[in-house]
């Protein structure tokens, strides 16, 4: 093989970055479609991904300096989908607490 194909060949630490970041891109979608379950799953997989990388110490290469704030840059994001998908979700049980208050209530003017 020559030198210039070994380069174009990922190494393992990269083939990991690259699956985090496609982790975290599919768990944004999610967050923003309230996928909850599949959330849930990928969520479980990143995390032993992270595990991977953060005792593989990848992140604390010098090299991977701009894959570490792009992947904080995901991580941010996919916190702020999921504030907002809670968000979405407390506003809603609220209209259904609202809804069940008010059904209490016509059933027991009517004696029901």
């Amino acid at each position: 093989m020559t030198e210039k194909a070994a380069d174009m060949i990922p190494d393992a630490n990269t083939l990991l970055l690259d699956e985090l970041q496609s982790l975290l891109e599919k768990q944004i979608e999610l967050a923003h479609q309230g996928s909850i379950i599949d959330l849930e799953r990928l969520i479980a997989q990143a995390g032993r991904l992270v595990e991977k990388i953060a005792q593989a110490g990848i992140l604390e290469l010098s090299e991977f300096k701009n894959r570490r704030e792009h992947l904080q840059k995901l991580y941010q994001e996919l916190c702020l989908a999921l504030i907002a998908q809670r968000a979405d979700i407390s506003g809603k049980l609220s209209w259904v607490r609202k809804g069940k208050k008010a059904i209490e209530t016509y059933r027991s003017n009517l004696g029901l």
